[in-house]
């Protein structure tokens, strides 16, 4: 794999310093930078699968959405209640339920990292199955475990059932939209530097060959299975962490329209690597912001249409610019250099 050019990391730098500066100079606009956060989590996620490797799975919106439920619950359990006792106030006496400060920062905390371990090890578990299946049978199969799984939940009434579930409420002196988008920025800073490593490495180059001829890279001796299963895991434990990040700034869990929403954040996180360009570390990044952008004109200025106006988006994505915006950029750059050296050459 390239190494990674001094412009690429001087241009990740420039991009945390507007981030750790975005909350200062926009307090109005916190909710949209943490699910700015989030976006960018569950894009780079499944770039890892649909870009790196050319599985195009629906299946990460179960990690999605067992880590909201698991970060719920662990803060609901460090705040000494029982899950059944809290969910059955059914929304109507939250208030009661109250817990101090320090203890609700530590079980948010503990609940994302808990969200990553489990999902991981889940991730490990049925990618070892499914990806076996491979194309459009693959994409099925991941399409029926969110399906599934929003059902399934919908009948836990330890878990709220299909009433769906609150987040335990902060208590004053926390500034929870504040919290969640730090949380949220210092994951993202740790998952991009891991990429950056991961994409130079063995691990990263057979990524890449099971993209480009799985067969072949089979034949060549390649450990195509346990790559694709552990790049899956990777990829369940991030998900995770967005998901309970995207339920806490909700602060509230429903089973089919949040938790494991296919026709949302299920199709979301396909179209934001597509929009960047799927296949490289800054696409899923500049397709989150770009989506965001999109999203939050469209709900604003369209409300109402804004579902057409965002699948007419996706139409003109898929047919102008099947590469994104970086490989539009690339071919510009390509496009350039080329006129440049037949001028030189003249």
């Amino acid at each position: 794999m390239a190494k990674t050019s001094p412009m690429q990391w001087i241009a990740a730098l420039a991009f945390l310093a507007v981030a750790i500066a975005a909350p200062f100079f926009m307090p109005n606009n916190m909710s949209q930078l943490v699910d700015l956060m989030v976006f960018i989590l569950i894009a780079l996620s499944w770039d890892m699968l649909g870009g790196q490797m050319g599985y195009n799975s629906f299946g990460n919106i179960l990690f999605f959405g067992i880590g909201m439920y698991l970060v719920a619950s662990t803060q609901v359990w460090m705040g000494g209640y029982e899950l059944a006792e809290y969910n059955s106030a059914k929304g109507g006496n939250l208030e009661s339920f109250t817990v101090t400060a320090p203890i609700f920062v530590q079980s948010l905390i503990i609940g994302l990292l808990a969200a990553a371990i489990l999902n991981f090890v889940i991730g490990l578990i049925v990618g070892s199955q499914l990806l076996q299946t491979r194309g459009h049978y693959f994409a099925v199969g991941t399409l029926g475990l969110g399906v599934a799984a929003g059902e399934f939940a919908g009948t836990m009434d330890f878990l709220g059932g299909g009433s769906g579930m609150n987040f335990i409420q902060p208590p004053d002196g926390v500034n929870l939209t504040q919290l969640l988008y730090f949380l949220g920025l210092g994951v993202v800073a740790i998952f991009f530097v891991f990429l950056t490593w991961l994409h130079r490495t063995r691990f990263g180059f057979v990524m890449n060959a099971i993209r480009d001829n799985e067969d072949k890279a089979e034949a060549m001796g390649l450990p195509t299975g346990r790559v694709k299963t552990f790049a899956w895991a990777i990829a369940a434990a991030f998900a995770a962490i967005a998901g309970g990040l995207y339920g806490a700034g909700k602060n509230f869990i429903d089973p089919t329209e949040v938790a494991f929403s296919l026709p949302t954040v299920g199709v979301w996180m396909l179209l934001m690597p597509l929009m960047g360009g799927k296949g490289t570390l800054w696409g899923p990044i500049l397709g989150a912001v770009m989506f965001q952008l999109f999203k939050e004109f469209f709900w604003t200025y369209l409300f109402g249409w804004q579902r057409v106006a965002l699948g007419l988006l996706i139409v003109i994505i898929v047919v102008f610019f099947p590469n994104g915006l970086m490989g539009g950029l690339k071919a510009i750059s390509s496009r350039l250099s080329g006129k440049s050296g037949k001028g030189e050459a003249a």
